[in-house]
């Protein structure tokens, strides 16, 4: 069989199955991670996609092959598994899952110890080493542990409010639920819960909040039940959106210019990472509230290991990820909603959320195209008199607006995301931009 040569990502190694992934594939990348971490001990997660079970057989054998333990702690989410990894001192970890995506797809995220992810680097020496041969070795076992309850203990011990939340949840059919539903049952929260039960087919609608379409639902009910917030988690529960009491949308970069402000409250003069697509209201409100800001690059990997060598203590990417330093840089979206509760004892969070609508921005536009580079080169042309920055596609500044135009990771598109002081301007720039686009696009 020939290996596919598209599941190999920036951040972890996804594709369709079993086109693309399948249970031969598995069991190379499983001793290729074996070989390249030197571990001994490997702690394996899975979420409940219909070919986990069956991927997870190959995976552990390929692993016990390479003379490596497997830490089976079954079934899980992403966080969940990141803590996993970090408590349990393991020499690495593979979560089995594809995060968002739909049913026909599964993956892997892979760590190294402390839950530290791959570099581009290392899944890349993974895809080179799939076909190494290996010297047979005595067999690792397969050990089922948990610290479910410890993981759940933990989350709770950070909850200060004193006034009963009413909160409406939609887990999405997702992994969400079997954490979620556990930490507010020991708080004093009113929860109600959309599509809870974890069916990864998702029939109801996709776990992917930054999919406005998706929210409508949580919207609906959030206003129904008078909740104080609606919250709204994807396939594996490392990103979250939310909506206020009254069912608005609160954009995934002003909810990190508000954890800004309650982090750097707790952690005066503290590092805060965003990704170069916010709103400039989050770099204001880093140095307005004595922080330093670190204006980075896409991609939860890139933003991990940048967290760990810079002595980060919260991040927050556009894509709904919010890393926090207290869960060893890992993205933890129930702790997340923990902060947001401690704040509205006294507050709605409407009247918390609106003093940082400031600017008028875009969603992110995608874009088909062919030559990636010749735009980016003309764009860059065109508007050369700006400030420009290279460190995710292309990004440009000017007093009263800016402009990121990147190429996906995943897919063959280029995407967009504009801001301007007025919505005037925001739609006039857009207009031009699109402009050249279409012009280069073929």
């Amino acid at each position: 069989m020939n290996e596919p040569n598209d599941i190999f990502h920036k951040y972890d190694i996804r594709g369709i199955y079993p086109k693309e992934i399948n249970e031969e594939i598995t069991y190379k990348i499983a001793k290729a991670v074996v070989f390249l971490t030197k571990s001994k001990k490997i702690v394996v997660g899975r979420d409940k996609r219909t070919s986990s079970d069956s991927l997870f057989k190959a995976l552990t054998k390929g692993i016990c092959e390479m003379g490596c333990d497997v830490i089976d702690v079954g079934y899980s989410t992403s966080p969940l598994f990141n803590y996993s990894v970090y408590n349990l001192k393991a020499d690495a970890g593979i979560m089995i899952t594809a995060s968002h995506n739909d049913s026909r797809y599964n993956g892997f995220k892979i760590t190294k110890k402390e839950a530290k992810p791959l570099k581009y680097s290392e899944i890349k020496n993974i895809k080179k080493n799939l076909n190494k041969k290996h010297i047979q070795k005595n067999k690792g076992k397969i050990y089922k542990k948990s610290i479910f309850d410890k993981y759940i203990l933990d989350l709770t011990r950070y909850a200060k409010f004193n006034i009963k939340k009413k909160v409406v949840v939609d887990t999405g059919n997702g992994m969400g639920y079997m954490t979620v539903s556990k930490v507010f049952s020991k708080l004093n929260v009113d929860t109600t819960y959309l599509y809870k039960k974890i069916d990864q087919t998702y029939p109801n609608h996709l776990a992917n909040p930054l999919k406005t379409q998706t929210l409508k639902d949580l919207q609906k009910k959030v206003r129904e039940k008078k909740a104080d917030f609606g919250v709204a988690f994807d396939g594996d529960c490392d990103r979250v959106g939310f909506v206020d009491e009254k069912g608005r949308i609160i954009p995934m970069d002003i909810m990190t210019a508000f954890l800004t402000k309650i982090v750097l409250n707790k952690k005066p003069n503290s590092k805060i990472l965003y990704d170069l697509r916010s709103s400039k209201i989050v770099k204001e409100t880093i140095l307005k509230n004595k922080g330093k800001p670190i204006e980075y690059k896409i991609g939860h990997a890139f933003i991990k290991n940048k967290m760990y060598k810079t002595d980060i203590v919260f991040a927050g990417e556009v894509s709904g990820h919010y890393f926090f330093s207290e869960f060893y840089n890992c993205e933890n979206p129930i702790y997340a909603c923990l902060l947001i509760m401690n704040e509205l004892d006294d507050h709605k969070l409407s009247k918390l959320i609106d003093p940082f609508r400031k600017y008028y921005k875009t969603k992110e536009i995608n874009f088909k195209v062919k030559k990636p580079k010749k735009i980016l080169d003309n764009i860059e042309k065109k508007y050369s008199f700006g400030k420009i920055n290279k460190k995710d596609g292309i990004k440009i500044e000017f007093k009263d607006w800016w402009f990121n135009l990147r190429p996906s990771n995943t897919e063959n598109l280029l995407r967009l995301n504009l801001e301007a002081t007025t919505k005037k301007q925001m739609l006039e720039k857009e207009k031009d931009i699109k402009k050249i686009i279409k012009k280069y696009k073929t």
